[in-house]
């Protein structure tokens, strides 16, 4: 009797041991994400693109907006082809600049693109228009909005979906810093519409706008609290710096132009950090991982990070610091890693070799 449960527990013993090693559903595949130390601090995903602008990360690869007019479909291995947009206008700091995916894009394939075009009086104009992208191709489905003040300078043009599904969009102060006060111009605003371009019936004023009082703002993130943040630039010239972060509310003044950095006003905003007189960040963009927002930085050079503290940011932190040159977008991927777009073929910067690129970059090894 005990020969026959000892040889019955071999075989046991034996099945078990095979099915370790030859079933390979037995045990879980690593997965070299849950580890981000694994991951390097710096990847070069893309080079040799021209003024790249934004990033959606779709189907396992990337579509970078370039200024120049086009969208770059990067593919998980690194191949790239080019998608012509036609009525950009390239104009100084406009052309092709944010897209965004809608909320449902894996089942209804819908994508937004700010794009400067012109206007019906031969002047120029942004955009926000709606494409369908399936096949490798994009189709137009309709412009959103227009009519947003144009300029060769100040063309704001980052959007996102914000927890509450609506469209977010950033628009500048075209040169004419007198509309950013002015309620019933969308330029020097941040706009908030429904997906179809529609007035959502809770905005404040009625209209698109949902605050006001911006210079040329180019950043938005959502934190885990559900507060909107946004990085915008201040003053530039002679008396460059004063540039912003904010946490915006609904219906909000920012004060542009009226007041900067600590000025105060009654009815108006002050930033929740500034860079202050003396430096410049020229910030390019925003992302949120934790309680950490981050920025590019034009001609700061830089990828900046501070800590988001209740309703304030505090301790500033500069990454990369003249190593890239000029710094525009930070996404933040599917993988939880950070992505950087190069800028330095914008005509302000000195390209290095291989630029423009995209870069992903490991928060957990900064």
């Amino acid at each position: 009797m005990k020969n026959i449960i000892l040889a019955i527990g071999t075989i046991i013993v034996v099945a078990l041991v095979a099915y370790v090693f030859f079933d390979k559903e037995a045990m879980p595949t690593p997965n070299p994400q849950n580890n981000t130390n694994t991951i390097p601090p710096i990847s070069i995903i893309a080079e040799g693109l021209e003024i790249p602008w934004d990033i959606a990360f779709v189907d396992g690869g990337y579509l970078v907006t370039q200024r120049t007019g086009s969208v770059v479909a990067i593919d998980k291995d690194g191949n790239k082809r080019e998608i012509q947009i036609q009525g950009v206008k390239r104009t100084g700091e406009g052309g092709l600049l944010g897209i965004v995916l809608h909320p449902d894009f894996e089942t209804n394939r819908l994508l937004y693109l700010y794009m400067t075009a012109p206007g019906r009086t031969n002047e120029t104009e942004n955009r926000v228009v709606r494409f369908k992208y399936e096949n490798g191709t994009l189709t137009d489905d309709g412009v959103i909005i227009n009519n947003i003040p144009g300029a060769i300078y100040h063309d704001g043009g980052r959007m996102e979906f914000g927890p509450d599904g609506m469209l977010y969009v950033t628009t500048g102060d075209a040169t004419r810093d007198v509309i950013a006060q002015n309620k019933n111009s969308l330029g020097g605003k941040i706009l908030r519409l429904e997906d179809d371009g529609k007035i959502p019936a809770d905005n404040p004023f009625g209209t698109a706008v949902w605050s006001y009082g911006h210079r040329n703002p180019q950043g938005l993130a959502w934190d885990s609290q559900g507060q909107l943040w946004e990085t915008e630039h201040g003053r530039s010239g002679v008396r460059s710096g004063m540039d912003e972060i904010n946490l915006i509310e609904k219906g909000a003044n920012y004060g542009w132009p009226d007041i900067e950095g600590d000025e105060t006003k009654a009815g108006m905003e002050t930033p929740a950090l500034h860079s202050g007189p003396d430096d410049t960040w020229a910030p390019a963009s925003a992302a949120i991982i934790g309680n950490r927002l981050f920025f590019g930085g034009l001609l700061g050079e830089a990828l900046y990070e501070v800590t988001i503290s209740g309703n304030s940011v505090t301790n500033l932190k500069e990454h990369f610091k003249g190593e890239y040159g000029r710094i525009r977008t930070v996404r933040v991927g599917p993988d939880g890693m950070l992505y950087i777009t190069t800028s330095n073929r914008d005509g302000r910067g000195s390209p290095n070799t291989g630029d423009d690129k995209v870069i992903r970059v490991n928060p957990e090894r900064l």
